[in-house]
C-alpha cells in the first residue's frame, strides 16, 4: 500500500483530530450508520472531502467521519466503509484504521450486516465475532513491509479481543437481545454467495457470511489494536433462505434493528 496515500488524507483532517487520543474508534457497516448518540460533535467531514477515501458507493453507508464526545469519552466514528469489491484497492478499505492508528487510538469496534448460516440464527440477531475465515485469499498486508504496521508475519490467533467480546455479550444480554458468538466468512462480493458456497462455508465452521470487516480487522490487529466485531444478521444466506437475496433486505433489517444497534454501541462506549 502507498504510504503517501494515507499521508495526504491525514494531512487534510483538522489538528483537533490529533490533539487528544480517542478512547474508541468505530467503523459502522451497512445499516449501522445512524446508530450513534453524541453529546457533542467535534468534527464532521464527508468522505468525499477526504483525499483518497471517496464517497461510499453502497446504500446504507452514509459516508461521514465524525469525531464526538459521549459520556466524557472521545470517539472517532467512520459512518460507512469502502469495500474491496469496489475495485479501488486496499487503501480506501483500511484508511479508517490507519487514521485511527495515527490518532493513537488503541481500540476499534467493527460492525457489519451479514447473512446467517448457522440454523440457530434469524434476521435481527446479533453475532459477536469470535473468529473469521478469509475466503478471498488476499489481504491488505501483502506488499512492502512497513514497521509502523506491525510485524512482517503478525499473529492472528486471537483477532477479536476476548474481553471486548465478553463486554458486548454482557450488554446484549442485559438488553434482552438475541445474541451468540460466531465465525464470520469473508467473501469479496459483490455477488451474493451460491447455495453450494454457503454449504461449503458452513462445513468450514462459519456462522455468518459477508463482504467486509476482515481486512480492517487484520490490519488493526497487525497494528496492535484491540479489535471487537459485531454483526447484525440481516437475512439468511443463499440456500438457507427460500427467497432471492437483495440489498434492500439488508437496509430494511438495519432500519428495524436501529434502536438495538444504537443501544449496543452506546453501552459499549460507556463501559469500554
Amino acid at each position: 500500500m502507498d504510504k503517501a496515500y494515507f499521508d495526504k488524507a491525514a494531512g487534510y483532517l483538522p489538528d483537533l483530530c490529533f490533539e487528544k487520543v480517542p478512547d474508541l474508534g468505530i467503523l459502522l457497516g451497512s445499516g449501522w450508520g445512524e446508530a450513534l448518540t453524541a453529546d457533542e460533535v467535534l468534527v464532521r467531514i464527508p468522505y468525499s472531502d477526504i483525499p483518497g477515501l471517496g464517497a461510499s458507493t453502497v446504500k446504507g453507508h452514509s459516508g461521514e467521519f465524525v469525531l464526538f464526545s459521549r459520556y466524557g469519552r472521545v470517539v472517532c466514528a467512520w459512518c460507512g466503509r469502502r469495500h474491496y469489491y469496489e475495485g479501488v484497492g486496499w487503501e480506501p478499505v483500511v484508511m479508517p484504521i490507519e487514521i485511527l492508528r495515527r490518532m493513537g487510538c488503541g481500540t476499534v469496534l467493527l460492525t457489519n450486516a451479514s447473512g446467517g448460516i448457522n440454523p440457530a440464527l434469524r434476521p435481527g440477531d446479533f453475532v459477536i465475532l469470535r473468529d473469521h475465515i478469509n475466503m478471498v485469499g488476499v489481504n491488505p498486508l501483502i506488499g512492502a513491509h512497513r514497521p509502523e504496521w506491525g510485524e512482517r508475519f503478525p499473529d492472528m490467533s486471537e483477532v477479536y479481543n476476548r474481553h471486548l467480546s465478553e463486554l458486548l455479550h454482557g450488554i446484549a444480554n442485559r438488553r434482552g437481545l438475541r445474541v451468540m458468538d460466531g465465525v464470520y466468512a469473508y467473501t469479496s462480493g459483490p455477488c451474493y454467495e451460491t447455495p453450494a458456497e454457503v454449504q461449503s462455508y458452513k462445513a468450514q465452521g462459519a456462522d455468518v457470511v459477508g463482504m467486509s470487516t476482515v481486512p480492517e480487522a487484520v490490519f488493526a490487529k497487525a497494528c496492535g489494536m484491540k479489535v471487537a466485531g459485531v454483526s447484525l444478521v440481516s437475512n439468511l444466506a443463499a440456500g438457507i433462505s427460500r427467497r432471492a437475496l437483495n440489498h434492500e433486505e439488508v437496509v430494511a433489517a438495519g432500519e428495524t434493528a436501529k434502536p438495538h444497534m444504537a443501544a449496543l454501541i452506546d453501552d459499549f462506549i460507556l463501559q469500554n
